[in-house]
């Protein structure tokens, strides 16, 4: 967790990073990661080029560590988030649901480390020819946009960390010490945490959001929309809705209408749980308070280095 290729890569003191999730990863949790020691990143998704100017700024002022900014290639204005990355002089970006060869030679001769997120060998691979500086491989426990090849996170890492010769960082399924030392067992360099910083005080997330999760069971979630682009929700009423939806045989279209209409925005930083989109991982079961990032990097330290020592 210390001392190893991505704290080296990134100049914080653990390899852990904090997932750029949309409506979740504002400033306020971008900082607080990063000063615990970890790398925070905001979430360009659900941000305008000029939020975005304004959260990068405000995490300048809220932390003197590393932090980065991470961009969902497939979200419109991309041209204007990269301009504003550049020109902010951001030092990190992870990209994801795209092509990694569009902007990482951009982005690299602006003196950027970028990494990009991948679900399977053949996509890690590219991303590796692309030149990335390291790659996060993500397993389907994920929560938001998934692969399509429902590949768990343990079963992924081995593969991928056979294949590549870059940092590897473990995503989806992971949310405790003992998960950030099942992941490193597997191969991986570090790790990305996205749920359980989404639930923290300091994730822009509403209250009724963070409340929602941590009544969670093991089997709320769902992946799903695999037509369009895979996502895993949470089993709620505008799931049920889906559900129902499907039972028609519905067209693309159909889906992309019933996608859109159900905007995130409503589910996670609106607050309705009932009949709006919520985006979460399957760890959400492991989910119970909506604590500090202070405690949750404090006690994710704690159980790694403890277990860690038992199995000695």
């Amino acid at each position: 967790m210390k001392n190893n290729k991505i704290t080296e890569l990134f100049g914080i003191t653990y390899s852990i990073i904090q997932g750029g999730m949309v409506w979740v990863s504002g400033y306020k949790l971008a900082s607080a990661v990063s000063n615990a020691g970890g790398l925070g990143l905001l979430g360009a998704g659900s941000m305008y080029p000029d939020v975005l100017r304004q959260h990068i700024q405000k995490c300048k002022k809220s932390t003197t560590k590393p932090f980065g900014v991470n961009i969902p290639l497939l979200y419109p204005d991309i041209e204007k988030l990269m301009e504003i990355v550049i020109e902010e002089d951001v030092k990190i970006v992870f990209t994801s649901a795209g092509n990694p060869n569009t902007w990482t030679a951009k982005l690299q001769s602006h003196g950027i480390k970028v990494v990009h997120v991948v679900s399977s060998i053949k996509f890690a691979l590219k991303a590796q020819q692309a030149g990335v500086d390291a790659v996060v491989a993500e397993g389907f426990e994920a929560g938001g946009h998934n692969g399509r090849e429902e590949t768990t996170t343990f079963t992924l890492i081995p593969m991928v960390k056979e294949k590549i010769d870059i940092p590897l960082i473990a995503a989806g399924g992971i949310a405790s010490g003992r998960g950030v030392l099942a992941a490193e067992v597997l191969g991986a360099d570090g790790v990305q945490i996205g749920s359980k910083f989404a639930v923290s005080e300091e994730s822009s997330a509403h209250i009724k959001y963070k409340q929602l999760i941590t009544e969670l069971q093991d089997a709320a979630t769902q992946l799903t929309f695999k037509e369009l682009a895979p996502v895993r929700i949470v089993k709620n009423n505008y799931y049920n809705k889906l559900v129902e939806l499907y039972t028609t045989n519905p067209t693309k279209e159909v889906l992309k209408y019933f996608y859109d209409e159900a905007k995130l925005k409503t589910g996670i930083f609106e607050g309705d749980v009932v009949d709006g989109k919520i985006e979460i991982g399957q760890i959400a079961g492991l989910i119970h308070h909506v604590e500090s990032i202070q405690k949750i990097m404090t006690d994710l330290i704690a159980e790694y280095q403890s277990v860690k020592k038992q199995l000695k």
